[in-house]
């Protein structure tokens, strides 16, 4: 069976965030590298396997991680 892979729409939807919110994520360069690219040049579409998000959702600022990435105490 062929891999599934996310597009930018698809991975606002998985976090639960905007996607006006994942488009300004991915114009600061704050997403994982995609796992696949499907065509080439400016219209490429860039793709991302769901374990790949489901990693950086877990480890990104926000939602509760910014205690672990600031030093303070995550036990307040």
């Amino acid at each position: 069976m062929p891999a599934r892979y996310l597009a930018l729409t698809d991975v606002a939807n998985r976090i639960g965030i905007a996607e006006g919110t994942i488009r300004s994520y991915s114009a600061k360069g704050m997403l994982p590298e995609p796992d696949a690219y499907t065509g080439t040049g400016a219209r490429a579409v860039r793709g991302w396997l769901p374990e790949t998000i489901d990693a950086w959702n877990q480890a990104r600022p926000g939602r509760g991680n910014w205690g672990n990435n600031r030093g303070g105490s995550a036990d307040l």
